[in-house]
């Protein structure tokens, strides 16, 4: 890995070294954790738990602007540990974050909120994007997966997984023809990737409209832009 040059006069030496976050136990921040809170007009609702949470989107990840500045919680912000920003876990939390480009993963610890722009899930600290391998492009998707210490043996192995193929998903429909009309109203307004996928066993009986694959964080925000433009405001990175 090479990433970008450290924005600090006196970075770690080995930025592959510093270990990561380890979960464990600890009461609830007084600091950043209203029932719910408004950035930019939109209101965000604080869960309750972390336990059980997972996600994918788009991660990016914030450095030497914000390096000594209080966190959410009141903590300096400290760009050489593992740590990071989320909207809507409890504060602190801990989560696996993995690369869905190249399968790498790190474990942080979220004591901040944000980040606020537009089809952001989660920001990163400097050390956390290298280790990620995602400095020079600035974003990545992700998989954010919430640890806990009942759930740290099964989850928090350092383990890369292959890269897969990853789809936006515009709508789940119990009635199969919907889904096909909104495949149709997409196709006709160039969105040609749209397709359905048929309910998976075990799984509720939906049929899923989705789109792609797409290859990168911007891949990504272009489609969402096309299909938001569309009327379909709710789209996300499918997770299975």
């Amino acid at each position: 890995m090479q990433p970008v040059p450290p924005p600090t006069a006196h970075p770690p030496k080995n930025l592959e070294d510093i270990p990561d976050a380890v979960p464990r136990f600890e009461p609830r921040s007084k600091r950043g954790n209203p029932p719910s809170y408004v950035v930019l007009g939109k209101r965000y609702k604080v869960l309750d738990t972390a336990e059980g949470y997972v996600e994918r989107g788009v991660a990016s990840w914030y450095g030497p602007n914000f390096h000594g500045s209080l966190t959410s919680m009141g903590e300096k912000y400290d760009m050489y540990a593992m740590t990071a920003a989320h909207k809507t876990l409890p504060l602190p939390a801990y989560a696996r974050v993995t690369n869905l480009r190249n399968g790498k993963s790190v474990v942080v610890r979220i004591n901040d909120r944000g980040p606020f722009a537009k089809n952001r899930l989660i920001d990163l600290s400097y050390v956390a994007a290298a280790k990620l391998d995602m400095l020079r492009e600035g974003t990545t998707l992700v998989e954010v997966r919430a640890l806990t210490p009942n759930n740290i043996d099964a989850l928090s192995r350092n383990e890369e997984t292959p890269p897969q193929e990853l789809f936006v998903q515009a709508g789940a429909f119990a009635e199969e023809s919907n889904a096909y009309r909104l495949v149709q109203r997409l196709k006709a307004n160039g969105i040609d990737s749209a397709f359905v996928q048929s309910p998976l066993d075990g799984k509720p009986r939906l049929f899923r409209v989705r789109a792609g694959p797409v290859a990168s964080a911007a891949e990504f925000d272009r489609l969402i832009a096309r299909l938001n433009k569309l009327g379909v405001e709710d789209a996300f990175l499918a997770l299975d």
